[in-house]
């Protein structure tokens, strides 16, 4: 998973039908349970969903809705969103049914259960309302329901029986015949309905599993497909004022995909892999949690729809790559904790530094390895995450924070595994490359555990550590114990020299929301809902251009007026601009309306940056360019 970046900048300044009775001898624990939602059938834009688990031979049964999905670290409680539970049994009379907790219904007398029918409302709408309160799934985990586009993250729509998990489903998906369906799931068939105006799909998943980790996106969307390689790319868009369309995206996503495959080389197996694209409208009734959600061999993403296409550009490389790339981990990769995951009452793996910092680090170093970024632009990004870092808390242990990530102090230093812990990968990196004489990385490392487990071979949580260390060298197992065990901040300097870097003063590129690393040119007033330039606008070259002062509120963006509540949609549509672009901002200073409108240009902002040291020894050198470009 990856929660776009802005996101924490800004969070700086804002505090169907019954079935035939089966024998007796038919067993629930025997046969796939089939599932059914008729998007067909919405009503009030709530899916009814058919579930069919065949015969109990046990009086009590418990239904459950995922409290957890993987890949998320945070509370989701999918079973809020369910409406009119029902146990029906073969005689179509309707069972007892008590709710034991929000995700979870114990049916009595099971052995006379047919089927359950319930209702599923959509997590988009309700996330915005506020109709529900506590946590919300984060946006690209959760589900919409609308005329046009469905979103149909499988966890949201089916649930499993405690004792069935690992039984096989099949899924029947019911929509109009109009519609354009993708899905991560293979389609074992169509069928039209006698009108000739809905279709029927079929689909199989070995177990629950499989439907939590194959999504789906239905209705009016563009879609191109094409191969990278060997593997197929399927880019679903739904943009619903039609701005952006999949093409325009796809020799972006190309030629990133083309530059992953050879990075990662032949660790990636993968013979299709889908993102799906949801662009936010931006009104209230819009989602508002930009970034994706990880799968196997998929990735749902949510971004802002007003992007400039430059900006969705931007926002695909930095956000989707880190997403293929968790193929490696924790799909690959992982322990006891993420391969049997416990949708209910989950426990967590000590090893975010990995799951999430190594692949975000993989998402960042390729980048440069594959020549797509220059040196200077790989080193500020290393420097914006060294200065986000420490916004957070650099003496927590990883691990102990990893495994208490849903608890504080550790939920709110969350952040921390995209940028620390992607600083974690590149020491590791670096120190490989370092024993080595250059031979062997992360990337490498990561191979050989992929090799050793893969997919359907767990490691042990509590042996990791020793086991790396035991294939590497003491130095790594001494960092592990020191800074990621351990809760000591790292000298990133003694990196940083052993790869011929030193620091120097320059101006370096920025955006148009930073002077520089995190350093973010607005700040707010709550009392008076207003949002205003700081000192550090006036360090960003191109609002220093524009004559900002400190102190000038800002009303209005391209049309849009900027307040508390829209501040976070409206800022991270700003991190997206691009040079080049027509901008229109609207300020009111000491009473008066100040207007700019212009064309952005190059912003930059003197900060202090790594440079390439010029007396650095050829060893170094030698090093930093293995490091680099391999």
């Amino acid at each position: 998973m990856k929660k776009y970046i802005a996101l924490f900048g800004l969070s700086v300044i804002l505090v169907a039908c019954g079935s035939a009775k089966p024998k007796i001898d038919d067993l629930a624990t025997n046969n796939p349970i089939e599932t059914a939602l008729n998007l067909s059938a919405v009503t009030e834009d709530k899916v009814p969903v058919v579930i069919n688990p065949g015969r109990f031979t046990t009086e009590t049964v418990t239904y459950r809705l995922p409290r957890v999905v993987q890949g998320t670290y945070s509370v989701s409680d999918f079973g809020k969103y369910i409406d009119d539970f029902r146990a029906i049994d073969y005689d179509g009379n309707t069972l007892s049914v008590s709710k034991i907790d929000t995700n979870s219904w114990s049916i009595s007398n099971a052995t006379q259960l047919d089927r359950i029918e319930y209702f599923v409302n959509d997590t988009y709408d309700i996330e915005t309302s506020g109709g529900i309160q506590g946590e919300q799934p984060f946006s690209p985990a959760g589900t919409n329901i609308e005329p046009e586009n469905y979103v149909l993250n499988l966890h949201g729509f089916v649930g499993y029986f405690d004792s069935l998990k690992n039984n096989q489903y099949t899924l029947d998906v019911t929509a109009p015949a109009d519609f354009i369906r993708t899905s991560a799931l293979e389609s074992k068939g169509n069928v039209t309905s006698a009108d000739g105006k809905s279709i029927t799909s079929s689909y199989y998943a070995p177990r629950y599993f499989d439907i939590t980790d194959n999504p789906m996106m239905y209705g009016k969307l563009d879609v191109e497909e094409f191969m990278v390689g060997d593997i197929k790319i399927v880019l679903s868009l739904y943009s619903p004022t039609k701005q952006h369309t999949a093409s325009s995206l796809k020799e972006t996503v190309y030629k990133m995909m083309e530059a992953q495959k050879a990075y990662l080389g032949d660790i990636n197996s993968t013979p299709r892999y889908d993102i799906y694209v949801y662009l936010s409208r931006g009104d209230e009734t819009s989602p508002k949690g930009f970034g994706a959600l990880e799968h196997h061999t998929s990735t749902v993403v949510v971004f802002p729809e007003d992007s400039t296409l430059e900006g969705l550009k931007f926002q695909m490389v930095d956000v989707v790559a880190h997403e293929f790339f968790h193929i490696v981990t924790p799909l690959s990769v992982h322990s006891e904790d993420v391969h049997y995951f416990d949708y209910n009452i989950p426990t967590f793996s000590k090893h975010l530094w990995m799951y999430e910092g190594v692949t975000e680090y993989f998402a960042q170093h390729f980048q440069v390895y594959e020549g797509l970024i220059d040196n200077n632009q790989f080193y500020n990004t290393v420097m914006q995450k060294i200065a986000t870092s420490m916004n957070l808390d650099d003496a927590m242990s990883f691990t102990i924070m990893s495994e208490n990530v849903l608890d504080e102090p550790y939920a709110t230093n969350y952040y921390n595994v995209y940028m620390k812990g992607a600083l974690i990968g590149m020491c590791i990196d670096i120190l490989m490359r370092k024993e080595s004489n250059g031979e062997r990385s992360m990337l490498s490392l990561m191979k050989e555990l992929s090799n050793k487990y893969g997919k359907n071979k767990p490691f042990e949580d509590d042996k990791i550590i020793e086991e790396i260390t035991a294939m590497t060298y003491p130095s790594i197992g001494e960092f592990f114990k020191t800074h990621v065990e351990g809760d000591v901040p790292i000298n990133y300097d003694e990196f940083f020299d052993m790869v011929g870097l030193t620091y120097g003063n320059s101006e370096v590129p920025t955006n148009y929301i930073f002077a520089g690393g995190q350093n973010i040119i607005f700040d707010a007033d709550p009392q008076k809902g207003e949002i205003f330039f700081s000192e550090m606008a006036l360090k960003n070259s191109f609002w220093a251009s524009q004559g900002v002062q400190v102190g000038d509120v800002i009303k209005k963006v391209d049309g849009k007026e900027l307040t508390l509540m829209n501040a976070q949609e409206i800022i991270t549509g700003m991190f997206g601009w691009q040079e080049g672009q027509e901008i229109d901002v609207e300020l009111n200073r000491n009473g008066e309306t100040v207007s700019i409108k212009t064309t952005l240009t190059k912003a930059t902002a003197e900060s202090e940056s790594l440079i390439e040291d010029p007396n650095a020894s050829d060893e170094k050198v030698a090093l930093r360019n293995a490091w680099l470009k391999g």
